[in-house]
């Protein structure tokens, strides 16, 4: 494909910078604009060199544009679509990166758009947000699903696709309504149960706090996305709605039939399910990163003595490694070793691993 062509941004946060650094780094002659609603970003893109000219209005500089992020938040990229319009060119790629896609296929339908659109969804991101914390490594083996309009032709599909791989991420094509139904299945529902599940515990807990003391262990980490974003997530749930509901139908009914197991004590059906759920667990890839982003933690057992933990934070800090939490693993009724650590990304983790072994720390990987 060709190594020197124009990309235009309107917004520029963590997934947009990502897109833009990742383009630079490998296509070095590319040019980059972009628009965003505040003036300090694309400032700091600017001089950080992830972008080449700043657009304070979309005009017509975005006719050169070869291809158009949409990476503003979900609720304004189909507002940015009718000011775009005019600016299109023949055989300009437009593109979003938001995580839902039917309400903005809908309004590409709408304006007569759909031989420039296809949709993105990369499934990659990070707790930390901004232009500030944009890194081209954030789409590295990532899945990223295209979602192609109706009339968008074979060689703009192939072409994008192209594009997607390399930036080193997964490209998956997928229809819109399929992604929306996946999505719905294996990342929003599962912020719905993690978020309800909290809330149950926090209202049948005892005066005294019992269960929220001894949920420090197993309980935190599988509910560890109750914690994401309300703002974020009520768009996500209110723009896939009908999936979701859809989705959460069955699993309200996978529920009731668990409890009447329960019920009428049929020990053979609840090993089933137990069997039957770490069979396909078991069976997920390892590699990729899907909906849900990973957790970069590992265990290490350490005697409980005085500055303990100091050492052992010093010798990473000393290799340059950060941490992002670390704390004694109080409830281990299903957890080896004593201490977890979480990290920012795998490669400090990996990195982290093998400074610690040759400390002869005793390390455990999930």
């Amino acid at each position: 494909m060709e190594t020197t062509f124009t990309a235009g941004f309107i917004g520029l946060g963590l997934i947009g910078g990502s897109i833009a650094r990742a383009l630079k780094k490998y296509y070095p002659d590319v040019q980059i604009l972009a628009h965003t609603r505040s003036r300090h970003t694309t400032e700091y893109a600017l001089e950080h060199g992830i972008i080449d000219e700043i657009c304070d209005t979309v005009d017509e500089r975005y006719r050169k544009c070869d291809y158009i992020f949409l990476c503003a938040p979900v609720e304004c990229n189909a507002s940015y679509l009718g000011l775009l319009k005019p600016y299109l060119k023949k055989g300009c790629i437009l593109t979003d990166v938001g995580s839902t896609k039917t309400n903005i296929h809908k309004k590409v339908e709408e304006l007569g758009l759909e031989e420039y659109f296809i949709g993105g969804h990369p499934m990659a991101g990070s707790e930390k947000t901004g232009i500030e914390n944009a890194k081209a490594l954030l789409l590295e083996n990532a899945y990223y699903v295209l979602t192609p309009a109706a009339k968008v032709t074979g060689e703009m599909v192939e072409r994008y696709r192209d594009l997607v791989a390399s930036l080193k991420a997964i490209p998956l094509i997928l229809t819109y309504e399929k992604h929306d139904y996946v999505t719905a299945a294996i990342s929003h529902l599962p912020h719905i149960i993690a978020s309800s599940l909290v809330n149950l515990v926090k209202d049948c807990d005892y005066e005294d706090g019992t269960m929220k003391k001894v949920a420090a262990g197993g309980f935190k980490d599988i509910t560890r996305i109750a914690s994401s974003s309300p703002e974020m997530w009520e768009q996500i749930c209110m723009t896939n709605r009908k999936n979701i509901s859809r989705i959460l139908t069955d699993y309200i009914a996978s529920l009731e039939k668990i409890k009447g197991q329960l019920d009428e004590a049929e020990s053979g059906a609840i090993y089933h399910l137990f069997e039957t759920s770490r069979d396909y667990r078991n069976s997920l890839p390892v590699k990729g990163s899907g909906a849900l982003q990973p957790i970069y933690e590992l265990y290490c057992d350490m005697v409980d003595e005085a500055g303990g933990i100091a050492t052992l934070a010093t010798i990473l800090a000393s290799n340059q490694i950060s941490l992002k939490n670390i704390g004694i693993v109080h409830s281990r009724e299903f957890i080896e070793a004593v201490l977890r650590i979480e990290f920012y990304d795998e490669e400090s983790m990996k990195s982290a691993i093998e400074i610690l072994r040759k400390h002869r720390y005793v390390i455990y990987e999930r």
